[in-house]
């Protein structure tokens, strides 16, 4: 079963991740805003990985952009995929 959600990620660059997910494997990602470089990379490296997998990855991944809020694009994106599940 195919579930798509919009996530507005919050204390990072990007404004908005979508995420398909089908099956517990993650079929696409994209990243509204942020590091295009950094971005299309995480986009592309979780792309056929297991929902689970991907979010014991990401999930303590920091930015010092972030400041005091201690988080990152990575890790909002394992934040959407907790709700995708």
């Amino acid at each position: 079963m195919e579930r798509s959600i919009s996530f507005k990620p919050e204390h990072v660059c990007s404004r908005e991740i979508n995420v398909v997910v089908e099956d517990g494997i993650v079929k696409d990602v994209r990243f509204v805003g942020g590091c295009p470089g950094n971005t299309l990379g995480v986009s592309t490296l979780t792309k056929g990985r297991k929902v689970e997998e991907v979010i014991a990855l990401l999930e303590h991944i920091e930015c010092p952009r972030s400041g005091s809020f201690k988080t990152s694009c990575p890790q909002e994106l394992a934040k959407a995929l907790k709700q995708a599940i």
